[in-house]
């Protein structure tokens, strides 16, 4: 049987990258997905490749309302919501993120999107997981949360939020006894369009040679460790941090 057969799913930042792939990776598996992503056109590019049923919608993670209105418009139409796995992210300016540098504007920019959006997908997702009868939330946030990043403060600090944040859900979920896990994913350094357009040629060669199993991640690779938590297989599994990064941090 399919790991996800019969669960309903919301993934965020699903039009490209890590979130494409794990929505290929969830329909492959019986789930029926709701591709939210701020870039309409390449959710709607996702959806239409063939799967499991699949729908795109528009979402500005930054927005109360727009989440409310995401996880209405899935209950209406799949008539539920078992899964949501928070990946909308961004970087921001990798060029003056240092402590000193780093403008208020920016480090709210940056936290608006990769904390304050988990935030709210949490909030929001939490009763309807619940009505459906429990199910898995999955943040993702970055090996940046679990060392110091001078040169990327922001970043770092963001995601640093997203692990401590997922702590708290996965034990209010389970003093509630809602029936919902929730864990974290940390992905190294990944061969994604935002890896590329980030980095030189050069200083992308650096970063692979840095990586103890010798490669860059790839997408599915952090699309996995997502689908297992994301899966009953991972039923005993809350508050957990998992760590897929080729050996960088072995914490």
């Amino acid at each position: 049987m399919a790991r996800l057969q019969g669960k309903i799913g919301i993934v965020t930042g699903g039009g490209s990258g890590i979130g494409a792939a794990t929505v290929r990776r969830f329909r492959r598996e019986g789930a029926r997905v709701v591709i939210a992503d701020v870039d309409f056109a390449a959710a709607q590019a996702v959806a239409a490749e063939p799967g499991g049923p699949a729908v795109a919608e528009v979402i500005d993670v930054r927005e109360e309302a727009a989440w409310q209105t995401l996880v209405a418009t899935t209950e209406r139409r799949f008539g539920g919501l078992h899964i949501l796995v928070n990946n909308a992210g961004i970087v921001g300016d990798m060029a003056s993120q240092d402590p000193e540098r780093l403008s208020l504007e920016e480090w709210r920019r940056i936290a608006a999107v990769d904390t304050e959006s988990v935030f709210l997908g949490c909030k929001t997702a939490i009763p309807a997981i619940a009505r459906s009868g429990g199910g898995s939330i999955v943040n993702i946030s970055s090996i940046a949360a679990l060392r110091p990043t001078p040169a990327l403060a922001g970043y770092g600090a963001a995601k640093a939020g997203v692990r401590q944040l997922t702590q708290s859900v996965a034990l209010h979920c389970a003093q509630k006894k809602l029936g919902i896990r929730c864990n974290s994913v940390h992905p190294g350094i990944v061969n994604t369009p935002m890896f590329e357009a980030a980095f030189s040629a050069e200083e992308r060669m650096r970063r692979t040679e840095a990586v103890p199993l010798g490669r860059l991640g790839e997408p599915d690779d952090i699309a996995d460790a997502i689908l297992f938590l994301a899966s009953d297989e991972a039923r005993y599994i809350t508050g957990a941090k998992l760590i897929v990064d080729g050996g960088i941090v072995m914490d």
